[in-house]
């Protein structure tokens, strides 16, 4: 492996922003000084007018393998997130099969170790009937357990609270909610079918449908059982002003010691309901994205570190599958290798900064998963990072689109920056803005706990 030395980049990590140089060796972060000589490297890359964060961490994405392969697989996803200088991912249990068991995680990983560009980590899905499983589970191995409170049917659906109860009094790692109240979802949709009929409804209804009351009933439920068992909870994919001040009372905490957490999505930052207009069911994902007001105040949250990650929630399917009717379209939003340059214009109108992203997008899913030595610039950890160019535009058109399924809600929109080179271990995977070195793996994520 070459030794690589960044030069002249500006450098965010840990609330700060310096001038400096960067050196990889042995796949690790070796030197971070002002200056550091080039005769300690085998090749230099200038940095100038660049910004070197630590490469993202997403920690909720759905790369569809095992399973729906026609939509998505594990090496074309990574593939995507590293184009959009995320490094390491996090992926959900809901699969065909379902990974509800050890051995299905093992299967996983055995799949990304042979494809995956990106480091790679798995959920455990949470069933009525696997309490065993998850007590027995090895906690360094596993990110977390995946508990679909609602939006998901079959034997991933958990919806009774004695059943809850259990997972949450069990599980030795992060429990990662799904919160929306499937009763008041059920009763919505029948209202607007008996209202519209099955072909007047249309994906505007969306979040009247899978409503802010549905959010805040099931948020609250999770909150409460945690309270009362102790579980480690993350609550994914916040989408409501309301919910935001149920985590009011570990706000004040540093985040390794915040028992409750939560997660915002860049699409519920960036978007809102004004955007189905245009997108339709392309903007239909669960929970809902919803109002302005409500975006305003997941920005705010962000910014102040109330909500500790940001994530994606990478969910694809196929162009065709989205352009069925309303009631047949499936949610999901592709989203992973355009994630952060669209929180970047965030940042450049104001609306955050880029120590924020960079806290929520890198750090905070690194400290919240007790993921080892990634998420930050540090002398000794993975050299996990990605290059940014935040004056040159890129365009979203399907020819620079990545994902298997060919589309993206930003198709269109012209961001002001791009992701220019991306490191994984200490491997250059992207090089100005293109793939390379397709034969470089990812490894699996270790979780010190």
């Amino acid at each position: 492996m070459n030794s690589v030395l960044l030069k002249n980049a500006t450098i965010i990590n840990e609330g700060a922003t310096f001038k400096g140089d960067l050196l990889i060796q042995d796949g690790r972060i070796a030197r971070i000084a002002s200056s550091v000589s080039g005769d300690q490297a085998s090749e230099i890359i200038e940095c100038e007018n660049k910004i070197v964060i630590p490469g993202c961490i997403d920690d909720q994405v759905h790369f569809r393998e095992p399973g729906s392969t026609w939509k998505a697989d594990m090496a074309s996803e990574a593939r995507a997130a590293v184009l959009g200088g995320v490094t390491s991912f996090m992926d959900m249990p809901n699969n065909t099969p379902p990974a509800t068991t050890s051995r299905d995680i093992a299967v996983k990983k055995d799949i990304a170790r042979r494809s995956s560009v990106a480091n790679f980590g798995f959920y455990l899905g949470a069933t009525p009937d696997n309490l065993e499983e998850i007590k027995s589970l090895d906690p360094r191995e596993v990110c977390g357990v995946k508990v679909f409170m609602g939006s998901s049917t079959g034997t991933l659906l958990v919806d009774r609270e004695d059943s809850l109860r259990n997972i949450f009094r069990a599980a030795e790692v992060p429990v990662a909610t799904h919160c929306e109240d499937n009763e008041i979802i059920s009763k919505n949709t029948a209202l607007f079918r008996e209202k519209y009929g099955e072909d007047g409804m249309d994906a505007s209804m969306h979040p009247l449908i899978r409503s802010r009351e549905a959010c805040l009933k099931s948020t609250s439920l999770a909150v409460a059982l945690a309270r009362e068992t102790g579980a480690r909870l993350h609550v994914l994919h916040l989408s409501t002003a309301e919910e935001l001040s149920l985590f009011e009372p570990w706000a004040p905490l540093p985040v390794s010691q915040r028992q409750i957490t939560c997660e915002v999505c860049v699409h519920h930052l960036f978007f809102n309901d004004t955007w189905y207009g245009a997108l339709g069911n392309r903007l239909k994902c669960n929970p809902a994205v919803k109002t302005e007001k409500d975006r305003q105040a997941l920005v705010t949250a962000t910014r102040t570190g109330l909500i500790t990650c940001i994530a994606t929630d990478h969910a694809p399917h196929t162009a065709e599958e989205k352009n069925a009717p309303y009631s047949k379209a499936p949610g999901g939003l592709p989203l992973i290798q355009f994630a952060l340059p669209a929180l970047l214009e965030l940042v450049k109108h104001g609306e955050l900064s880029l120590e924020d992203v960079v806290a929520g997008y890198c750090h905070n899913p690194a400290i919240r998963f007790n993921i080892s030595k990634r998420g930050f610039i540090r002398e000794g950890y993975w050299a996990d990072l990605a290059v940014i160019d935040p004056e040159k535009p890129q365009r979203v058109t399907p020819s620079v689109i990545a994902s298997k399924c060919g589309w993206s809600p930003f198709t269109g929109l012209t961001f002001s920056n791009s992701i220019v080179h991306t490191f994984v271990n200490g491997n250059q995977v992207v090089h100005n803005g293109v793939l390379e070195n397709k034969n470089c793996f990812g490894t699996a994520l270790r979780f010190d706990r």
